[in-house]
């Protein structure tokens, strides 16, 4: 979420942010440090967590597909990603890219692009629309 993102990006000194967060949203009136420290780590464990899942639920598509085999053909496969958690918590991409990244191995590794998209939802709605007419006019073929 935007609240664990910004607590888990908190650079100051006594993270202060954090504190203000606990306040906002669990009505904590006061933490340590290093219950705010403590915070944090749990912000990194669950955004690490979330984002080898991601990469784990990529990689089985990948695979259904074909496209995470040991010998890479010359086609580039490109994913694309919406949303805040993937757009703006960097921290979260760059380990979902890592994770693809050593499931896939370094052979083919190169040939997966992971980009952002926008309108994920409708380009998504649209791209299930032409595959299922596709399907319908398959079917009506036989």
């Amino acid at each position: 979420t935007f609240h664990m993102l910004v607590m888990h990006h908190d650079a100051s000194p006594d993270l202060e942010t954090v504190g203000i967060k606990l306040k906002e949203i669990f009505e904590i009136e006061s933490t340590s440090r290093k219950t705010r420290k403590l915070v944090v780590d749990v912000c990194k464990v669950i955004a690490t967590r979330g984002a080898r899942l991601a990469a784990a639920g990529i990689h089985g598509i990948l695979k259904k597909l074909g496209r995470a085999t040991d010998s890479p053909d010359k086609r580039r496969t490109v994913i694309a990603v919406d949303g805040g958690v993937y757009k703006y918590y960097t921290f979260f991409s760059k380990c979902m890219e890592r994770t693809l990244s050593d499931m896939l191995g370094e052979e083919l590794a190169p040939s997966v692009v992971i980009k952002p998209a926008n309108d994920g939802s409708g380009l998504g709605a649209a791209l299930l629309a032409a595959s299922y007419s596709q399907y319908l006019q398959a079917d009506e073929d036989y």
